[in-house]
């Protein structure tokens, strides 16, 4: 499934999620680097988890994402930029980050 089919599917949703009394929106924030991947928890509950800077990254990013928006940062876009669209979505402040973040909005997928 592409982008603009995803984004059309969640728009349908939306539209079928609201006539029965709920708010719906997809926003996603996307992030890369590293970070500490493993079983967290103890006996009896265990969870399987990412830690560090790079998946607070990602959640406030998702956080600070329109309904519609996907949101990455500038190692993503740097990785990326020669396959998408974007717009600056400026430099966001955002929680357990000592300096504005640049953000980017995906807008789609460049064509041929």
């Amino acid at each position: 499934m592409g982008d603009t089919e995803r984004r059309e599917r969640v728009d349908h949703l939306v539209t079928i999620w609201q006539k029965r009394g709920y708010e719906l929106a997809l926003g996603v924030g996307i992030a890369q680097g590293y970070a500490t991947i493993g079983a967290i928890g103890f006996e009896g509950r265990w969870d399987y988890g990412a830690i560090g800077s790079v998946s607070n990254l990602a959640a406030r990013l998702c956080a600070e994402a329109r309904p519609g928006e996907i949101l990455i940062s500038s190692r993503v876009l740097y990785k990326i930029e020669a396959l998408i669209t974007c717009e600056p979505k400026g430099e966001l402040s955002l929680k357990g980050f000592a300096r504005p973040v640049p953000a980017f909005n995906v807008l789609g997928l460049k064509t041929g």
